[in-house]
């Protein structure tokens, strides 16, 4: 059993990702700014208050994990606009980025006093942050995106003396509220596609981008 720390934790993917990983038997840690009714009703222990673009917020989380190892940390909390060239919202811009690229390493950064050799850290990222893929568009949603595969690309070259692999993960199209619902991969698809990748990693394919259905992809 693995204690497995999941942000933005209560609807989507995170909220699917801490049903399945609870109901195999994994003991999960769900931070949220604030609860929902969904995922009151799983067992798992829920940290309410947890904003990943609020340095004070990650430090309080950091402080009430303090002395407790965690194996997998999932770093999933995100959001999305899609503005285009034509009408580009800088405030936008920059909340994708403090939430988006600087979350991941801000909740990463405090819980790794929280980590030893052997553990994980998994980023929801997405294939709109592939250069190679680039298809236009969603500006700030694919800026944040690109930039925390680097984040994750970086984590990966520092932490690998410490014996903490990381990954950088598509989820897929997936309908959540993110997306209006619009995606056709269902929550439970993704997760279950998502956790045998973080199962399998290691520090041999540590740094490397997959989309959830297990597909290496190209930056």
């Amino acid at each position: 059993m693995a204690r497995i720390v999941i942000t933005g934790a209560n609807k989507g993917i995170g909220l699917e990702l801490t049903r399945q990983l609870a109901d195999r038997g994994d003991e999960v840690i769900a931070t949220v700014r604030k609860t929902s009714d969904d995922l009151s009703k799983l067992n798992v222990e829920v940290i309410e208050g947890v904003d990943v673009g609020d340095d004070d917020a990650v430090a309080r989380l950091a402080q009430s994990l303090e002395g407790r190892t965690i194996d997998v940390l999932i770093n999933n909390a995100g959001i999305l606009t899609r503005e285009g060239l034509h009408d580009l919202d800088w405030d936008a811009i920059r909340r994708q980025f403090e939430i988006n690229t600087l979350g991941p390493l801000r909740v990463t950064k405090a819980l790794l006093p929280c980590m030893t050799g052997g553990g994980k850290v998994a980023i929801l990222s997405s294939r709109m942050g592939s250069l190679a893929q680039n298809a236009g568009g969603s500006y700030a949603y694919r800026i944040s995106k690109t930039a925390v595969n680097m984040v994750g690309s970086n984590l990966a070259i520092d932490l690998k003396e410490k014996g903490i692999a990381v990954i950088l993960l598509h989820p897929g199209h997936v309908a959540t509220d993110i997306n209006d619902h619009s995606g056709p991969v269902k929550t439970d698809e993704s997760a279950r596609g998502l956790i045998p990748l973080i199962d399998a990693l290691t520090l041999e394919t540590t740094g490397t981008f997959w989309n959830y259905e297990g597909d290496e992809l190209p930056w």
